[in-house]
């Protein structure tokens, strides 16, 4: 079990939980893991934080948990988390410090600028550890330069100018980052596409099961469980592989179960949503006429 977590309320509380000097910016702070006084203790440990985290990590001994998903650093990988989010540590007794960069930004640094709203866009904010961006040389020289005109920013120059310099730079940082991960999405072809035909025959094994009628539809929460994803993470890759949502996928199975109970049966309209796990056929025939632009009996007709 995990000990109570520790919630981060304030950048200036990180600085000062690991030994850093007292922050250049009390919103926005870029530190290296090397400059750490007070490194991890060896056991467990869990951190909540009130502020966006980014942070690119290399040669990691620790153990992370987000979520429920245990990830090891043995490489340099990038990974964001959103405000309120649990993030759990574990650090070996006698492990080596990390090495990377993390980078705090408070919600209060976005108030009143278009970031605050654009931020919850970037759906990776909410991807699991396991779920990180593994950079290419390239593409962690790109993402470096840029965080390093942010630190160079609110060090040097606190101004009028100052917060919107630097909100420019996160957006292109983000911006980058969402470039990257779909540039992931794509490289490791082979396993998602193990990933699609998984998906398939889950999909085909829940519609048959004898409880479905009762259970109704798939969530995407319980499509994201069963492939151990976050369903941000599910519906990114869905989205760069086939062009659609995890849900239009639910749906698109459902109205191909739909067609053959439609073809193949004499069952009415109202005893096949209900053997759909619909409780009104109401709701089927609107759904199935939105997918195909015919209602259920249009389409059994036209095999008579």
């Amino acid at each position: 079990m995990y000990d109570s977590p520790i919630r981060i309320k304030t950048i200036s509380q990180f600085h000062t939980l690991r030994g850093l000097p007292k922050p250049k910016h009390p919103l926005i702070s870029v530190i290296n893991f090397e400059d750490m006084a007070v490194a991890l203790e060896s056991g467990k440990q869990s951190l909540i934080f009130d502020f966006y985290m980014i942070s690119v990590k290399r040669d990691m001994n620790h153990k992370y948990r987000y979520g429920q998903q245990d990830y090891d650093f043995d490489e340099g990988v990038m990974f964001c988390m959103a405000p309120n989010q649990i993030l759990s540590i574990v650090r070996e007794e006698h492990g080596k410090n990390p090495s990377g960069w993390m980078m705090m930004i408070h919600p209060d640094f976005l108030w009143n600028t278009p970031m605050a709203s654009a931020i919850k866009k970037y759906e990776f904010f909410d991807y699991s550890v396991n779920e990180a961006l593994f950079l290419s040389e390239d593409e962690e020289i790109k993402i470096q330069q840029i965080t390093d005109n942010i630190k160079q920013e609110y060090q040097t120059n606190i101004d009028k100018f100052s917060q919107n310099i630097i909100i420019s730079q996160l957006e292109t940082l983000l911006n980058y980052s969402e470039r990257f991960y779909q540039r992931q999405f794509i490289t490791r072809h082979k396993a998602h596409y193990q990933f699609l035909e998984k998906l398939e025959i889950l999909l085909n094994d829940y519609y048959e099961r004898d409880d479905f009628k009762t259970k109704g539809l798939p969530s995407v929460q319980y499509l994201a469980d069963e492939f151990n994803m976050s369903p941000h993470y599910m519906r990114g890759l869905l989205k760069t592989l086939t062009g659609k949502t995890t849900q239009q996928h639910i749906h698109e199975k459902l109205i191909e179960k739909a067609k053959e109970k439609l073809s193949t049966t004499e069952l009415s309209v109202s005893e096949i949503a209900y053997e759909l796990g619909f409780e009104h056929s109401q709701s089927f025939s609107k759904l199935f006429k939105a997918k195909t632009d015919i209602s259920p009996l249009e389409f059994r007709k036209s095999f008579n």
